[in-house]
């Protein structure tokens, strides 16, 4: 007759899930996963207090901090080993799903959250702080853009083709539930910074590039971080949301404001100093005068779906900003500056250098026009039924 096999208790099991998510020992068998961290000093610290050398909830933190903070030289940067952790404790939820006995699947399920939850306030924590934890043997340097963005731009892939734009994240993707845990369970002086650094990049993205470049990529993921409450009030409160300074013109508020540069992209030719790359006019109308109508018409249509993309990209993310009541003064402001600093191009010569792009001031204006017509709208039609 065979022997059953015996039962784990709730204890080793939330032992055996915790090392999986945190690639964690406390004993000196790491087996043949070179990921995994022996942590002599912390095991040695458990003993100490007459406690076993199991992993649970209660030393979760404890643990994860040790292994943040360790001098080691062959292990994955603090970011990337945190979104590492959150991933497999996803995983670890789903297998968790299957198991028969309720009252254990219930503690486990709670366990797991935990877990995710704590490596998203670390991550918040990293990318806060970015030298309170050490990196290896990693490039210490200061990267380009935030170790962020691609995980946005993997969130929002799947949204930016139907603006027709690119959904490429670089192979990188954010694990289910991650960024909504990130940005939804903090205050707002925690996330500020990382948000402030964010748009930045988003706004450098955009900066000299044409509308046949890669602007719808960096649209959406505008429009998924002010779909965040935090979001919104980290934008407006930017110090770029509306540049100050003695020589503030149409043209400073078009290239270094947040929403400056993304109302800047355009088919048509700009001054050379602000000129966008890829060369629209040579990329579509190069050799124009013996190439057929049918290839020219074919230009001409891309370039208006594209520029028609644009317009709705901006409309909805001007429209959800307006929408809230709590910022819409920002907004109007915004806008309201974006206008009189350009009221020189009602003259009959119009400085390129201090005056705002034509296609700036014309998308601000027509891409501001329809949210606010739908706001007013709504405003009339509720004045109606009272």
């Amino acid at each position: 007759m065979a022997t059953a096999k015996p039962q784990r208790s709730p204890q080793e099991v939330e032992d055996i899930i915790l090392r999986k998510i945190f690639l964690i020992s406390l004993t000196d068998s790491v087996g043949t996963d070179l990921r995994i961290v022996y942590l002599e000093m912390t095991a040695a610290e458990i003993l100490s207090e007459g406690k076993e050398l199991r992993l649970s909830r209660d030393l979760m933190e404890r643990v994860l901090i040790d292994r943040l903070s360790g001098s080691l030289p062959s292990v994955e940067p603090p970011f990337q080993y945190l979104i590492g952790c959150y991933r497999r404790a996803y995983d670890e939820g789903k297998k968790i799903a299957n198991m028969k006995d309720k009252n254990l699947r219930s503690e486990m399920e709670s366990v797991v959250k935990q877990a995710k939850k704590l490596t998203a306030s670390y991550c918040r924590i990293h990318l806060g702080n970015p030298e309170l934890f050490p990196s290896g043997n990693s490039d210490t340097s200061k990267p380009n853009v935030s170790p962020l963005l691609p995980l946005i731009f993997s969130e929002i892939g799947s949204t930016v083709d139907s603006f027709g734009g690119s959904s490429s994240a670089g192979g990188i993707q954010s694990p289910p539930g991650f960024l909504d845990d990130f940005f939804r369970d903090s205050d707002f002086d925690t996330l500020d910074p990382i948000l402030k650094g964010l748009y930045e990049d988003l706004r450098g993205s955009v900066l000299k590039v044409s509308a046949l470049g890669n602007v719808q990529q960096p649209l959406r993921a505008l429009l998924f971080l002010v779909s965040f409450p935090v979001g919104v009030k980290s934008l407006v409160n930017h110090p770029w949301w509306i540049p100050k300074g003695v020589y503030l013109n149409g043209r400073v508020i078009e290239m270094t404001s947040i929403l400056g540069p993304f109302f800047h992209v355009s088919a048509l030719p700009d001054h050379t100093i602000f000129k966008s790359q890829p060369d629209v006019g040579q990329l579509c109308f190069s050799d124009a005068s013996t190439r057929r109508p049918a290839d020219l018409l074919s230009s001409f249509t891309t370039i208006k779906t594209v520029m028609n993309n644009l317009y709705d990209g901006l409309a909805e993310v001007l429209l959800l900003l307006l929408k809230n009541t709590d910022i819409r003064e920002y907004v109007l402001e915004y806008l309201a500056e974006v206008i009189n600093k350009n009221s020189s191009r009602a003259h009959i010569q119009v400085d390129p250098i201090s005056c705002a792009s034509s296609w700036h001031v014309c998308k601000s204006q027509c891409c501001h026009a329809s949210p606010l017509r739908a706001i007013f709208r709504c405003k009339s039609n509720k004045k109606g039924k009272n």
